[in-house]
């Protein structure tokens, strides 16, 4: 009886790794992220051919329409054949036709559809089409998605919450206290108000809470801040001359290159707080700026704030300080009496199916 083979069994994986050349593991890696880095290019290009030629559709249709008087019924066959026609593509819907004209019209300048809308997916410039009139908001937002590399449900929230509106806006001495470079870029990374539509807070709370609610929720909180925050440390501690003092919430801007204190106060914006952050950013550059870093900046987050009183405040320090305020939830504002009365969500969405689960009367 003949013996029957056996397969010889791999090396074991470090000694297959032991017979490979010293540069191989290397190599991999440097491999396997030229293959990542290709793979995302190929992705973004997909895009932009995508949105290219949806512009161009739209651009026919548009000019056909102006020129020969289409009317609905002539793109509805037009969806109809190029459907027929290619039937495993599904962007060449009636409706995804009617978008393609909208944002032909939308956007008139090949230049800036190739240099700015082509870099984000089709379904962001639907969005901005459906939420936005305003064509100077509207390529603010398209541009700031390129830059940010927000995903549709950000973009969705930062237009929401007015982020165009809010940017830069909040009462800072920067003019005076930094050279002009930096001074344009921390201005524009300030927001007022600051829109905590995460938390939920009493009328009444307190700034332990408000810090509480911010750190329970880190990520929102950044991407609130904007990008370039990154988060260090909170009751961050620091001793001058023998005596202990704190530091609310503390960050560093990667684009600024500097520390970020930020001073929170569930109150409006007093003319002390001015004075407190001057200190804190004198003991922060002291204690913790690298000789590389540029200087502090200071963030005093109120309640709100008078902008006269924050000017004034503001004016002679040698400090970089910004006062900002923020909102959270118009809920939270019921009065005591009503409060932990409403149905959650959850609550109303299953009185909802009870009721569709009955039926009707005779």
């Amino acid at each position: 009886m003949a013996k029957k083979k056996t397969t010889p069994k791999s090396p074991p994986p470090a000694k297959r790794l032991a017979e490979l050349p010293a540069g191989y593991p290397k190599l991999l890696d440097e491999l396997k992220a030229r293959i990542q880095s290709a793979q995302l290019k190929a992705a973004v290009a997909v895009h932009h051919e995508l949105v290219m030629l949806y512009w161009h559709i739209g651009r026919e249709i548009l000019t056909r329409q102006q020129a020969e008087g289409w009317g609905a019924k002539v793109i509805d066959r037009l969806g109809h054949d190029l459907q027929t026609e290619f039937p495993g593509a599904s962007g060449y819907s009636p409706r995804n036709l009617k978008y393609m004209r909208a944002f032909a019209e939308a956007w008139p300048e090949e230049e800036i559809v190739q240099r700015v809308v082509a870099q984000i997916p089709w379904g962001h410039n639907i969005t901005l089409l459906e939420a936005l009139k305003a064509p100077k908001q509207r390529e603010w937002y398209a541009r700031a998605a390129v830059q940010y590399g927000w995903s549709r449900p950000v973009l969705v929230h930062q237009i929401e919450t007015d982020l165009y509106a809010r940017q830069g806006k909040a009462i800072t001495n920067f003019d005076l206290t930094l050279p002009p470079p930096q001074s344009d870029l921390a201005r524009a990374a300030l927001k007022d108000p600051l829109t905590f539509d995460f938390l939920r807070l009493t009328a009444e709370h307190q700034e332990r809470e408000l810090e509480a609610g911010l750190l329970a929720h880190i990520r929102q909180f950044l991407l609130e801040l904007g990008a370039g925050f990154a988060f260090v440390g909170q009751q961050v501690p620091l001793e001058v001359g023998g005596e202990d003092f704190t530091v609310d919430l503390l960050f560093y801007h990667l684009k600024l290159r500097a520390f970020v204190v930020i001073d929170l106060k569930a109150v409006p914006f007093k003319p002390e707080f001015a004075g407190k952050m001057n200190f804190y950013l004198s003991t922060v550059d002291d204690l913790l700026r690298h000789p590389d870093d540029q200087p502090s900046i200071g963030i005093v987050l109120c309640k709100s704030r008078n902008e006269v009183v924050a000017e004034y405040a503001l004016r002679d320090l040698k400090k970089p300080v910004g006062v900002a305020s923020y909102v959270t939830r118009l809920v939270e504002t019921l009065p005591a009496a009503f409060r932990g009365q409403l149905p959650d969500p959850k609550q109303l969405k299953a009185a909802l199916e009870q009721a569709k689960a009955i039926p009707a009367p005779e």
